[in-house]
């Protein structure tokens, strides 16, 4: 078998779903198709076209399941360009325009929850190099946002605040439509990182009443590189990438055709969500009665908050999670410690030592995050292999202890 035969085969085993999905089989028997349309979407010939209905029809059937206008549908490379274009956007449009509208100079304040993703955390940081006051929002233990510390901090003074809708690693929801409200009464802005949301729950942006959303295709079983914002209208930002009058002038560059395209296929299925959502919770709440009932010290990390139908985070006392997570990869099975974005760093997630979990609990996280494809079967299977992993190597440091003290 070669290799891309072997990389599928394996798809059984994949268990970390929330780094990214396998493209879809829908996606993959209309990509030749997609390769076709080769044209410039902006150019007005014969050759334009094919793109440019391309990009339009993805845009309604995104709009329409998201509830939204397809003009507030803006084409990006993903979420980490949608959450920068957004925050440095709505940053550097109050400090351009603050001597034409002397009401906006005050607005230098930002806000975001602790247990963001890093394209957000490490752009607000960026803001604070430039001048701007930065609140982080704390998160409990149980996942719950700190609301009290929120509702005092956020003032006539605040710019934008943005928080995620779901945590990649806790699957964790937070209460965007509460929030975002609070935002306005104080006129500020708000933005919400979708992107974990995207696929795995229903997202109506006209009930959430946010300003900014952003989202990724390749976390929805589509390719990456392709994503998008919804800009609500008459919010204003400056554009990130300046360049031609692509996207309504609001992202220069000429739009990924092929990635849009794939993520059209995938927009069709967003009425499917809720029912996936269903039959993954059943799954995962098999699962995990199964992983705290027949492995000894293993919790659950803020199980009992909303959270995403797919997402568990457990921690594993006395088995370090790296070695863990190799462990199952010699078995086949692909799971996590944290982010996706974060691995190879050596530090514990950061996600989970600001929720207050310990050095030694985070080092011995394990994120699961489960799929369309995943089975009932494939999920006992994967508890028996973890089970024996563990087994195995907490006898190997129980040894190794023994062997310290001879």
């Amino acid at each position: 078998m070669n290799d891309i035969g072997n990389y599928y085969s394996l798809k059984a085993n994949y268990f970390d779903h929330n780094a990214t999905t396998p493209v879809s089989e829908d996606v993959i028997n209309a990509a030749p198709e997609f390769l076709r349309a080769w044209g410039n979407p902006s150019s007005i010939h014969w050759g334009g076209r094919q793109p440019k209905n391309i990009l339009r029809d993805t845009r309604n059937t995104l709009a329409k399941h998201l509830h939204c206008s397809p003009l507030e549908i803006v084409f990006t490379s993903g979420g980490s360009e949608s959450n920068n274009t957004i925050i440095k956007g709505v940053f550097d449009y109050y400090q351009s325009t603050k001597f034409l509208k002397p009401e906006l100079a005050r607005r230098t304040h930002y806000m975001c929850s602790e247990v963001e993703h890093p394209s957000v955390i490490k752009t607000m940081t960026h803001l604070q190099s430039l001048g701007a006051r930065v609140d982080f929002i704390p998160v409990s233990r149980k996942g719950e946002i700190d609301l009290k510390f929120y509702r005092k901090h956020v003032t006539e003074e605040t710019a934008l605040v943005s928080v995620m809708y779901a945590n990649n690693e806790t699957g964790t929801i937070f209460p965007i439509q509460e929030m975002a409200k609070i935002a306005h009464e104080k006129g500020a802005l708000f933005h919400t990182d979708s992107v974990q949301a995207f696929g795995k729950i229903s997202v109506n942006l006209n009930e959430l009443g946010v300003d900014f959303a952003s989202f990724s295709g390749h976390k929805f079983y589509s390719v990456k590189g392709s994503g998008f914002f919804f800009t609500k209208k008459n919010s204003n930002f400056t554009s990130l990438i300046h360049g031609g009058g692509q996207e309504r002038h609001r992202r220069g560059g000429t739009e990924n055709v092929f990635g849009i395209a794939c993520l059209g296929v995938m927009a069709e299925k967003l009425p499917e969500v809720a029912g996936h959502g269903a039959e993954l919770e059943k799954l995962r709440d098999h699962m995990e009665a199964r992983i705290l009932s027949e492995i000894t010290d293993a919790t659950l990390t803020a199980g009992e908050s909303p959270r995403l139908p797919n997402t568990s985070s457990l921690v594993i006392k006395g088995v370090d999670g790296e070695t863990m997570l190799m462990s199952m990869d010699i078995k086949g099975y692909a799971v996590s410690t944290g982010a996706a974005c974060s691995s190879g760093n050596p530090e514990p997630s950061p996600v989970l030592l600001a929720m207050g979990l310990s050095r030694q609990e985070a080092q011995n996280s394990l994120r699961v995050s489960l799929g369309w494809s995943n089975t009932l079967e494939q999920v006992d299977a994967f508890v028996d292999t973890l089970k024996a992993v563990v087994d195995r190597l907490r006898a190997i440091e129980a040894e190794s202890e023994v062997n310290r003290h001879v």
